[in-house]
């Protein structure tokens, strides 16, 4: 009886996470909502009004479709019950932004009926941990303010998306690679930018479930796994095949014509670039040398055709692809030397960290891909340098996304939401690692010929000077942001604030992405 209850609590215990944010997310259905909104209202209408082979190809709206198969499989059946609803929904020649209160509330309600995905996916990860760890996931994850600023007020489908890959994870961590990879190669058909992790799945899987098993048997996995990866991705673009249309879906997944940054900087790598052939241009002008100024932009135009960089090199699509695979590398190392399943999630988190520093034409909202997966981490570790890290990196990547909510009615809400999560993160951690409790902390213990790592003993949670001094800059940012800056320089320099965000947003990234990376380099073998 008390195993059955056991199993019983966490899935009622879940129900009322998700029964308040969907409370709050449905406060939220009149707000501001972003072009994505018709852009998804767009992809109803051509994938119920036209044939599939022209799904790809329709451009009666400048919102053309460019996921994968299964998402737009996905918006073929949503449109069935958005016909029922309101057949304008799906009128094809209906034109741009039909705002009517159906398709407002059907789209919203969407969203949030699509984040069972997301519900499932956590309890999968959680089902197994005591109380107090799978209540702190909880709280990080289905109350999480990216997911609601970007799915719920900007609108997008990322806590759906999201669950899948939680569920793969779960799969993974425990012992079943070959669901682990099925749900994982189901994923990079509903959006194929997951696949940045696809090399640490492919060398975690090929080391963990093929190779250590024999050259006979793990021939026979091997083959296993590649036929359902394969029927994955046949059911995905087999019509499309079909019909001749498989290179003009590639065509429109990767339209690498656009700009090395998208029109806001998301906070990575290249902002930082940006700025210093900036600033190399204006010094190298005052010293009298001539410096040609760019006629490309950051945010769009053809590669190739001119560089937007006045001093430093040319970046192109295969530069960033090199960096990111440069910077996977230590992580793939560590997991064909050791691949130990409860690693899985942090690996894959650190590799999207590394498509959004060093990627093409990131997107700010791409960070949810490793910042909640980063939350199970802190938590399962009760590591406390993980959780000190991951509060930072949660604030941070939650500030950078305050720019896609430009309007004024909005701000109060963005900052509400980064508040409370900021203060639940506080109680949560601090309850994990209340006085008394044993929590690790990696500390560098000296010798007398070298420097080694070990796990210390430590209680309550803290964040240190530096971090806290961080963390004032963020209040100073927007202050001048939203107060000063209108108030002294009025309308001249409007692109200052959104810079400043950017530039600072991505020092707390980048120093979070430094702290996974000595993590994943200290740790090989342990």
């Amino acid at each position: 009886m008390e195993e059955q209850s056991n199993q019983r609590n966490p899935i009622s215990g879940i129900w009322w996470f998700f029964a308040i944010a969907t409370c709050l997310k449905l406060l939220l259905i009149p707000s501001y909502h972003s072009t994505d909104f018709e852009v998804h209202r767009n992809w109803l209408a051509v994938t119920n009004s036209l044939p599939i082979s022209q799904w790809y190809s329709d451009e009666t709206s400048p919102w053309t479709l460019d996921y994968p198969p299964f998402f737009a499989y996905f918006e073929r059946f949503l449109s069935i019950f958005a016909k029922l609803i309101d057949p304008q929904i799906v009128d094809l020649q209906k034109g741009l932004n039909y705002n009517s209160n159906t398709v407002i509330y059907f789209q919203r309600i969407t969203v949030i009926v699509s984040d069972l995905c997301l519900v499932y996916g956590v309890l999968r990860l959680t089902r197994n941990l005591d109380s107090k760890k799978r209540k702190s996931i909880w709280v990080l994850v289905i109350w999480s303010p990216m997911l609601m600023i970007v799915d719920h007020l900007h609108f997008q489908y990322n806590g759906f998306l999201i669950g899948i890959l939680l569920i793969s994870l779960s799969y993974v961590e425990e012992g079943n690679d070959l669901m682990g990879g099925f749900v994982f190669a189901v994923l990079l058909c509903f959006k194929h930018l997951f696949a940045v992790a696809a090399p640490v799945y492919f060398v975690y899987l090929l080391r963990h479930y093929c190779w250590k098993r024999g050259f006979l048997r793990g021939f026979r996995q091997l083959s296993a796994m590649g036929t359902v990866v394969v029927a994955v991705f046949v059911a995905a673009f087999g019509p499309f095949l079909y019909y001749g249309q498989i290179q003009q879906v590639i065509s429109r997944m990767f339209p690498f014509g656009r700009g090395l940054c998208h029109a806001y900087w998301a906070p990575n790598f290249w902002v930082l670039y940006i700025i210093l052939d900036k600033g190399l241009a204006f010094f190298l002008r005052k010293l009298g040398f001539i410096i040609q100024t760019p006629t490309a932009s950051f945010t769009g135009g053809v590669v190739g055709d001119s560089s937007p960089f006045a001093v430093l090199p040319r970046i192109t699509p295969l530069t960033t692809f090199l960096m990111v695979l440069l910077a996977l590398c230590p992580c793939l190392i560590q997991v064909w030397r050791n691949p130990q399943p409860k690693k899985i999630t942090r690996w894959v988190a650190y590799a999207y960290m590394c498509g959004f520093l060093f990627g093409w034409h990131v997107h700010e909202k791409a960070s949810l891909h490793f910042v909640i997966p980063l939350a199970i981490v802190a938590v399962q570790s009760m590591d406390m340098d993980d959780a000190k890290h991951y509060f930072i990196l949660s604030i941070v990547s939650c500030y950078s996304l305050f720019p896609l909510l430009y309007e004024s009615q909005e701000y109060p809400i963005k900052v509400v939401l980064l508040l409370l999560h900021s203060i639940l993160m506080w109680l949560g951690f601090s309850a994990l690692y209340q006085s008394g409790r044993t929590v690790k902390t990696r500390k560098e213990v000296k010798t007398s010929s070298s420097s080694t790592l070990a796990m210390e003993e430590e209680g309550g949670f803290s964040i240190g000077l530096l971090e806290k001094s961080y963390l004032i800059g963020i209040i100073i940012v927007e202050i001048w942001g939203q107060f000063v800056h209108p108030l002294v320089l009025g309308d001249k320099f409007p692109f200052i604030p959104l810079m400043l965000i950017s530039i600072y947003s991505t020092i707390g990234v980048v120093y979070s992405w430094i702290w996974q990376l000595k993590w994943i380099v200290t740790s090989v073998g342990s």
